[in-house]
């Protein structure tokens, strides 16, 4: 009877301890569930930087409008006849 008191304590124990602390334990569900969410996240960025560069393309793609603000935006183009008013802030300007 001993013996199988000490074997049922001993089973007892290792499941006690592959729940809270082995592979496939508790705490490692929790860690993993985190994992997942923050992994969720970053693709939830990254598919809304995926439609705004669609959208961008798809500008660019069906004419001169998305070709021209794209022009504009990133190399400064002036077209003729317009006027360029550069603004400064007042701690940039004294430190020029």
């Amino acid at each position: 009877m001993k013996w199988l008191l000490a074997f049922l304590v001993v089973t007892l124990l290792v499941m006690q301890y592959r729940l809270w602390i082995g592979e496939g334990s508790m705490a490692e569900v929790t860690r993993l569930q985190r994992e997942l969410e923050q992994q969720r996240m970053k693709n939830a960025a990254l598919a809304r930087e995926n439609r705004q560069l669609l959208r961008e393309v798809r500008s660019v793609k069906e004419g001169t409008d998305g070709v021209e603000a794209k022009a504009r935006y990133d190399l400064g183009l002036i077209k003729e006849g317009e006027t360029l008013f550069i603004f400064l802030n007042p701690e940039e300007a004294d430190n020029q």
